[in-house]
């Protein structure tokens, strides 16, 4: 019995001594720590990897609270009407729209895309994708506003049509195995409103998944500032820097966390100023529609009511986008994902993708308190170099900034989406051409993933499907 004890140990010792040499010549596997597989903690994790794998509420919740959720997702979800209605809680839609819902840009609550093409011809206007416009000075296109939008109701001139075209950016790993990167370019067409500004900038932003948001809310300022410091002592370059930004709701200049730019501070705000923006729905805060001087016919067009979403029914919706639970993650202990996530460790990407946080005492969801979340992220803006600049200031953000997205939830896009498109124009067709694209202060991280064995960028796409 002796005997075959140790011919048993040695026998697994030696599997183990060839799966690490497998993985490559460094053979390095990261270690497994506690409650990283429960990335939104125990108050906001949930088991769901299909379809609904973003649409769950936060277990923590109160009966009233999930009562709350059911409604907000109802108002989230359902389709606004133009006014005047019979359905009087849910008319007052445009006059100028992208969606008529919200749900409509984050389908599932998860992320949107740019219009498919068929044989290099776009099919459809953008829906989950729209633009931010701007001249210099921080201020709105004289004709069209600070977002242009495609759509509009009847007797009311949508304000035109966005054109995207790509071309391929061809390129090759150490090892030689090749790649593509597509680069957009957009274009207004059919202006109702006569010419954009001559100075006009655009940026373009898909709708990101909506999982954990209450969670980075409940993350204390403190720890997102200490990200930076951590940054500069660091002295590899990486210059993270917070945007700060007024919000409509706190009736002051705020920390952003939320938006492409960071440009946005509560949820709160985020909601009520999508409303606004994307579907035409005015709210306390937002009393009034985007409708630029020559827009005669927006600005003549019936409305729902002032406001036309009352805020008891707002605050709902904020509650439901604050409390969707963030999937458990897949696999987190198998070897080729503590691989890959060595490899990440490696090539600096952790330095601006904060793995995990302790969220603080947040008073508009309690339950979300004193959670050890994994999200990813550090909040703060970094320069990720001119592929990815989209040359349009944002609050304190410049044109070659963006936020550090979260990376949990990321490898679920597809099982929710039907999609595995990502960046904040969707141009990345998978995640390695989304690792590829980062740039400026994310350089050096980017040519250590260049020089990985084919092996380690297995291994690392492992690891990023497994968040």
């Amino acid at each position: 019995m002796q005997k075959q004890t140790i011919k048993l140990a040695a026998f697994s010792a030696t599997l183990l001594t060839a799966a690490a040499i497998a993985y490559s010549t460094t053979s390095l596997l990261a270690a497994f720590e506690t409650g990283e597989d429960r990335p939104g903690g125990n108050a906001a994790t949930a088991d769901d990897h299909g379809r609904n794998a973003f649409s769950l509420s936060a277990d923590a919740l109160s009966e009233k609270d999930k009562t709350a959720f059911v409604i907000g997702n109802s108002f989230f979800k359902k389709a606004w009407v133009a006014a005047p209605a019979s359905t009087t809680a849910r008319d007052g839609l445009g006059p100028h729209f992208i969606a008529r819902s919200c749900g409509a840009c984050h389908s599932q609550d998860g992320r949107g895309t740019p219009p498919d093409f068929n044989n290099g011809i776009q099919e459809d206007q953008p829906l989950s994708l729209l633009l931010r416009l701007s001249i210099p000075g921080d201020k709105p296109d004289p004709n069209y506003g600070g977002q242009f939008n495609n759509d509009a109701i009847d007797n009311v001139k949508p304000e035109g049509k966005v054109q995207i075209s790509y071309r391929e950016i061809p390129g090759h790993f150490a090892d030689g195995e090749k790649y593509s990167l597509r680069a957009p370019t957009y274009t207004l067409s059919d202006l109702a409103y006569g010419p954009a500004h001559p100075q006009l900038m655009i940026s373009p932003r898909v709708a990101p998944q909506m999982i954990g948001l209450g969670l980075l809310e409940a993350i204390s300022e403190k720890d997102i500032l200490a990200n930076a410091a951590r940054q500069k002592a660091e002295g590899l370059g990486i210059k993270g820097m917070p945007n700060y930004v007024a919000d409509a709701y706190a009736g002051k200049t705020m920390l952003g966390r939320f938006g492409w730019k960071a440009n946005v501070a509560s949820i709160a705000h985020q909601s009520a100023g999508a409303f606004s923006g994307d579907i035409g729905i005015t709210s306390k805060h937002f009393p009034k529609e985007e409708c630029m001087p020559t827009q005669k016919d927006c600005i003549q067009a019936p409305h729902g009511g002032k406001p036309e979403i009352d805020s008891k029914t707002l605050d709902k919706v904020v509650l439901y986008s604050r409390t969707l639970a963030v999937p458990s993650r897949r696999d987190p202990q198998d070897a080729a994902v503590l691989r890959g996530k060595q490899v990440f460790k490696e090539s600096n990407c952790v330095s601006c993708h904060t793995p995990s946080y302790t969220t603080a005492n947040f008073k508009a969801v309690p339950v979300l308190s004193g959670q050890k979340i994994w999200p990813y992220t550090d909040l703060l803006l970094h320069d990720m170099g001119k592929g990815l600049a989209d040359g349009r200031p944002d609050g304190l953000a410049n044109g070659n900034q963006w936020k550090t997205p979260p990376l949990w939830g990321l490898g679920l896009v597809p099982a929710v989406n039907n999609h595995s498109n990502y960046l904040h124009d969707g141009r990345a067709r998978n995640l390695m051409e989304a690792v590829l694209w980062h740039g400026g202060e994310a350089e050096n991280a980017k040519q250590a993933v260049l020089k990985l064995s084919k092996a380690d960028r297995d291994n690392l796409l492992k690891f990023l499907q497994s968040l």
